[in-house]
C-alpha cells in the first residue's frame, strides 16, 4: 500500500491508530529480515530516522539504506523523518530512494508551505514535526498543505528516551485543526505505558522503536501499542 492511501484512508477508526515501526532499534547486521518479521507482526509502516550530527547530535542513515529496504521490501510504506539541517537538500535523493513520505521539522524549515510543495512535487506525502521545547504556535500557520504532523515526544537524537507526557498538550491543540484526510503522529519514548496517553490524545500513528524491536512476541507488542493488550517482556528497555 503507498504512503497516499495508507495516509488518507478513512474513516479513522477511533483508538485504533496505524503503527510504525522505528527502525532505529532494528539490528542493521541483519535488518532486512528484522524489518519483514515486522511488518508481518502488524507494522503498518517502517519509520525511518534521518540524523545529521548538527540538527541532533547523531549520525544515522541516509538515501542508500532506505534504497536498500526499497528494494528488499518493495511493498512497505517508508517514512521518513528528517532531524536535518536542510531537508530540502534530501527530497530528491530520498525520493529517488523510494520513500513514501517525508518528514520535515518546523524549527528549520524558513517556508514550511513551500517545502511541502516540493515534496509533493516529488512524488511523496509531505509532513512536518515540532520538537518538545517549540512553541505550538509556531506550527499553526502551516498545517493546510501537510499529509502528517509529527509530535516529538523526545528530544530527537537518540532511540529509548522517556516520554515526555507535556507534548501531548501539543496533540490536544493541533488534533481539532488537521482534516480527516490528516494524520497526527508521535514518536519517542511509545511503548506499552505511553500509547494510551497518545490515542487519547488523538494521536493516529504511533512510532515506536525498542518497544517493537526489543520485544520476543511483536505481534503482541504491537496490538499492545494500537489496542492495549498486554505485552511480554522485550528483550531490552
Amino acid at each position: 500500500m503507498s504512503a497516499s492511501k495508507l495516509i488518507h484512508r478513512g474513516p479513522r477508526t477511533p483508538g485504533h491508530p496505524l503503527i510504525g515501526a522505528s527502525i532505529l532499534s532494528a539490528d542493521f547486521a541483519d535488518l532486512g529480515r528484522e524489518c519483514r518479521d515486522t511488518i508481518a507482526a502488524g507494522a503498518d509502516l517502517l519509520h525511518l530516522d534521518v540524523m545529521d550530527g548538527h540538527f541532533v547530535p547523531n549520525l544515522t542513515m541516509g538515501p542508500s539504506l532506505c534504497s536498500s529496504l526499497r528494494q528488499a521490501l518493495p511493498d512497505a510504506v517508508l517514512d521518513v523523518h528528517l532531524m536535518v539541517s536542510n531537508p530540502r537538500m534530501f527530497i530528491e535523493p530520498f525520493a529517488e530512494a523510494g520513500a513514501d513520505h517525508f518528514t520535515f521539522h518546523i524549527e528549520v524549515a524558513d517556508d514550511p508551505i513551500e517545502l511541502a510543495a516540493a515534496v509533493h512535487e516529488a512524488g511523496m506525502t509531505a509532513g512536518l514535526a515540532i520538537n518538545p521545547p517549540t512553541d505550538v504556535q509556531t506550527i499553526m500557520p502551516h498545517l493546510e498543505p501537510m499529509d502528517m504532523v509529527l509530535i516529538m515526544s523526545v528530544n530527537p537524537g537518540f532511540s529509548g528516551q522517556r516520554f515526555i507526557p507535556d507534548v501531548l498538550s501539543k496533540a490536544a491543540q493541533i488534533k481539532p485543526l488537521l482534516r480527516t484526510d490528516q494524520r497526527l503522529e508521535i514518536d519517542g519514548g511509545v511503548n506499552g505505558d505511553t500509547a494510551a496517553a497518545a490515542r487519547e490524545a488523538g494521536c493516529d500513528i504511533l512510532v515506536a522503536a525498542s518497544a517493537i524491536f526489543g520485544s520476543d512476541d511483536q505481534k503482541t507488542a504491537i496490538k499492545t501499542l494500537r489496542q492495549g493488550y498486554p505485552v511480554n517482556p522485550s528483550r531490552s528497555a
